[in-house]
């Protein structure tokens, strides 16, 4: 098991002993990352530390274009998604956007519990506006299980607000291909859950996001020991 790095210094010797290595057992790597960007997919998920893109799906850098940030809430007010959004459509023409949120998030937690953090708390705020929207769902389900689920109901509504930004609907409108997907990330066994709300054009958003949420409403909820 690799130790834990310990100081800035650490870091480098990693990078150099990580970059020969990759030499050595793929010659001419990094000179075939300088020659394209090309990615298929962009991923749309949490800032935690725990929660890597690439590791995670078994892609390789340039394969996956990322945006992260606490608890993968993308608003009409964020120019910094929406632009990473607009960049990966229009210039990098991805195939498919994964909105990809994660079991244990301490923003989704802090949101469910209204806790307050700081600066952070307005941020949040757009989690308990899901939490609020969702009080029919969240109310019938264990104390154990609210958590996930408002995990999973969060990715259902970002990807709504990615399927509604101007870029999304512009790309539609003009005929790209472009499908939105909805994930949730298990930490506690690396898998990857499909929420089923994966969309490829705006007349499929309304019965796509009622299903999906009819699924959270039929997951049970087994508490762990």
């Amino acid at each position: 098991m690799r130790t834990m790095t310990n100081s800035i210094p650490d870091i480098f010797s990693n990078n150099r002993a990580w970059a020969a290595q990759m030499e050595r057992e793929r010659p001419g790597f990094f000179t075939e990352l300088t020659l394209q960007q090309k990615p298929k997919y962009m991923w749309i998920g949490c800032s935690d530390s725990r929660v890597p893109a690439n590791q995670i799906t078994g892609l390789e850098p340039g394969e996956v274009f990322v945006h992260r940030n606490v608890a993968n809430v993308v608003v009409h007010s964020d120019l910094n998604a929406l632009s990473t959004i607009q960049f990966a459509v229009e210039r990098l023409q991805v195939a498919h956007i994964m909105v990809v949120g994660h079991y244990g998030c301490s923003g989704v937690q802090a949101a469910l519990e209204g806790a307050r953090i700081g600066l952070a708390d307005n941020w949040l705020r757009h989690i308990q506006d899901v939490r609020d929207r969702h009080r029919d769902i969240l109310d019938v389900i264990p104390d154990h299980g609210r958590a996930a689920a408002l995990c999973e109901l969060n990715v259902i509504e970002q990807v709504v607000n990615v399927a509604q930004s101007t870029v999304m609907q512009d790309a539609w409108a003009r005929g790209q291909d472009v499908t939105l997907h909805g994930w949730v990330y298990g930490l506690q066994d690396g898998l990857i859950q499909d929420l089923h709300m994966t969309v490829g054009g705006t007349d499929q958003l309304d019965p796509l996001y009622r299903e999906a949420l009819a699924g959270i409403r039929l997951t049970p909820r087994h508490q762990v020991a």
